[in-house]
């Protein structure tokens, strides 16, 4: 049923005479009879989610908040392992978790960062020099806790974003407009990709992934001992840890967070000069995004003309694993900050390539890198053929055979909304021999995986996903606190540094894609992608207030649907409503039910009714922020007309500063 407003004439959040307006107001009048499902699910993850994570900071860390760990660090990894424990903890306050899980992430990060500064890793709080692959996971952590208290961040994620915008830091060379070295970071004497003569294999690394530079004469004979290959020394110094590599893209993102926070031109215009180069990289690789550019702004010149074989690029390790995620980051980054959405074009052209060398076999027929990987996600399905997409290139062509990993292509469909991106994962699904409506029971350290059941649902294919990827989060979490209760005493060696990412209770997919309308972050550095998100009037915080729940069943700009239930019997809730993860959308009209005055017709015992009468209203609106009342025991179905990143993003809220007009604002009007 298409709207019937003629568009926004009032009620928005548009300053007037210097004060912000209120958000404009609905009330829900639906009476709840009996509590759907999925309400009663979610609300009780929320329970136990508050549960596990108290249980996972007692058992696993200190009082300042740092890892119960007492080792040493011996080579340049290991960080990103210390943040990512806590990466979605600020995430789940920001849904809707415990009032003092707040200052517990922030204890957390700073603990951290205590104690990988006496361990040598990091230098002014930041990573001293190491890949944006792990950097980028590092730092999810602080882009959330960004977004729960900009005040509090602000100047800490400035600073690092200069690292890479001031010239001066030695990170970026502007006239080349490259990263200078793969290990980039707040040390400037940081250089190479390793300290020593040889790379720190470990024997496992090397049989999974293979070596790099296999082309070089140095590399015939081999393979040698790890301890002393001759293509860890010189050749790989020289070839692969000087100039710009492809997943230093990631570093968008940490800019990008700078520019929410202070709108600043410099660090839009630094995202534009950056993206686009290489942006145009691409076009001239024939739509392929090259892995390598040398100090001197050519793509190959180290690697004798090559595209691929830089680090951590197309060759080795992980190929699109690690080009793909880092150029979408910050193609959305440029996307965001320019309204021009052709940057995602380098992302599209890559993908749609991969997917023309797209061979259909069982997963256990394919030369795959990441065996582990699919055997927990594809459970039975293993044997069932699929398309398996080419993850990485060498002088022999393509290889390394991976089923399709949906984050990337979501990711371009949630912020785009086109049909284009839309009809690319319906062929996907088409061609799948395995049914997207299936939900896997398992937690990968990203925290996603579950995209295609998403899809599923929201194309109207699976009414039932809420409840069983809730009934998923819900087993997950009960294994992971059976984990911790086996874990807790264990003394961590530097190898077994993952324990505590595998231990993790905090799942937060679910919640995310449910009650957002959105995907899991992109892992290696993307800030969120959302089409709602929540305030507590009362709380004056961001979140769904104690005992509500909320729904999101389409995310079509034109129709973003959401429902909302207060499950209390006896409390009333106000919920502001955000359009986008950063209030960068425009409500301009909205579609509620509600019910007759009486609410009911005659009395239900004597006359057979059972359910009150329902009926839909409408409302103009012009604005990020929407107010709803939820008396005791109602429920209401919200259907939003949006106006897709019509508004500067910000860190803004609805409670102390207004949120702009449809444009892109000024800096006066941010937070």
């Amino acid at each position: 049923m298409p709207f019937t407003s003629s568009g926004p004439t009032s009620g928005g959040d548009t300053p007037v005479s210097g004060q912000p307006a209120l958000p404009p107001e609905i009330e829900a009048g639906v009476p709840v009879l009996e509590p759907p499902g999925w309400a009663v699910s979610q609300r009780a993850l929320f329970d136990l989610l508050d549960h596990a994570w108290r249980r996972f900071a007692r058992d696993f860390t200190g009082p300042d908040g740092r890892l119960n760990y007492t080792g040493e660090l011996t080579t340049r990894d290991g960080a990103d392992d210390f943040y990512e424990v806590f990466f979605n903890w600020p995430q789940l306050y920001l849904l809707g978790g415990a009032d003092d899980l707040l200052p517990a992430s922030e204890k957390h990060w700073e603990g951290v960062t205590r104690q990988l500064t006496e361990l040598g890793m990091l230098h002014d709080e930041f990573e001293r020099g190491y890949d944006w692959f792990h950097q980028g996971e590092s730092l999810l952590l602080l882009y959330f806790l960004c977004m729960a208290a900009p005040d509090r961040w602000s100047e800490r994620a400035l600073r690092f974003a200069e690292l890479y915008v001031d010239q001066a830091k030695g990170n970026y060379d502007p006239e080349h407009r490259v990263i200078t070295r793969p290990h980039n970071g707040s040390d400037p004497d940081r250089t190479g990709l390793f300290d020593g003569d040889v790379y720190p294999w470990l024997p496992k690394e090397a049989e999974t992934y293979g070596f790099p530079l296999e082309w070089i004469p140095e590399a015939e004979g081999g393979p040698y001992p790890l301890s002393a290959d001759p293509r860890l020394g010189a050749q790989m110094r020289d070839r692969m840890g000087v100039g710009d590599t492809a997943v230093n893209l990631a570093a968008a993102g940490l800019v990008l967070n700078a520019w929410i926070l202070s709108g600043e031109d410099r660090y839009r215009d630094w995202i534009i000069e950056y993206v686009g180069a290489w942006r145009e990289r691409t076009r001239a690789n024939g739509g392929l995004v090259p892995d390598n550019v040398g100090p001197d702004g050519v793509v190959g010149s180290l690697l004798e003309g090559r595209w691929y074989g830089g680090h951590y690029g197309w060759s080795w390790p992980h190929g699109w694993h690690s080009v793909g995620h880092a150029a979408c980051v910050a193609a959305l980054a440029a996307a965001t900050v320019t309204g021009d959405d052709d940057y995602l074009s380098m992302v599209a052209t890559s993908l749609d390539t991969l997917i023309g060398h797209a061979k259909v076999m069982p997963r256990t027929e394919a030369d795959s890198s990441l065996p582990s990987k699919w055997g927990v996600e594809l459970g039975p399905d293993i044997h069932t053929p699929t398309p398996h997409l080419p993850f990485r290139h060498n002088d022999s062509g393509w290889f390394d055979y991976n089923p399709l990993t949906p984050p990337v292509p979501v990711a371009l469909w949630h912020h785009t909304a086109s049909d284009a991106d839309r009809t690319r994962l319906e062929r996907l699904r088409e061609a799948d021999g395995i049914d997207w409506r299936t939900v896997r029971p398992f937690r990968a350290k990203e925290e996603s995986g579950h995209e295609k059941a998403w899809f599923a649902f929201l194309a109207g294919d699976d009414p039932g996903y809420p409840e069983r990827i809730l009934a998923t989060a819900q087993a997950q979490i009960r294994h992971r606190l059976r984990r911790i209760e086996r874990y807790r005493d264990l003394d961590v060696p530097e190898a077994d540094i993952h324990v505590w990412q595998q231990s993790n209770p905090v799942v937060t997919e679910a919640l995310v894609q449910l009650t957002w309308g959105g995907p899991q972050v992109l892992y290696n550095g993307g800030l969120q992608q959302a089409r709602l998100r929540y305030h507590d009037a009362e709380a004056r915080r961001a979140g769904l207030p104690p005992e509500v729940a909320a729904l999101v069943t389409s995310i079509d700009p034109e129709a973003t649907t959401v429902e909302l239930v207060n499950l209390s019997p006896e409390a009333e809730r106000t919920v502001i409503v955000q359009a986008g993860a950063f209030a960068e959308h425009t409500i301009t009209a909205v579609r509620y039910t509600t019910c007759r005055d009486d609410g009911w017709i005659g009395d239900m015992y004597d006359y057979g009714h059972t359910e009150p009468v329902v009926t839909e209203a409408e409302q103009d609106c012009a604005g990020a922020f929407l107010t709803v009342r939820l008396p005791a025991s109602t429920r209401i179905r919200l259907t939003l007309r949006l106006q897709l990143r019509s508004r500067t993003p910000s860190y803004r809220t609805p409670f102390d500063t207004p949120a702009g007009p449809p444009s892109q604002g000024t800096e006066g009007e941010r937070a």
